[in-house]
């Protein structure tokens, strides 16, 4: 099941660009915008360190779509 992120509205909810949004998560701009773009998924240990900076669940942030083919 492909794995979908709210990494975009989040970081509208912000008021941040990519750059001010990724170096807020402790990440390269590139790497967040991979993430938000869905082109990678984070480790674990990557958004479990997101879902702790922007104080929400991850599985806020990160979802599986029931159903899906990859």
């Amino acid at each position: 099941m492909p794995i979908r992120n709210r990494l975009k509205a989040l970081r509208h909810e912000y008021r941040m660009n990519q750059t001010e949004f990724a170096e807020f998560l402790g990440l390269s701009v590139y790497q967040y915008n991979r993430y938000e773009k869905e082109a990678r998924q984070p480790t674990l240990e990557v958004a479990l360190q997101i879902s702790e900076k922007v104080e929400r669940p991850v599985n806020e942030i990160f979802y599986r779509i029931e159903g899906a083919q990859e």
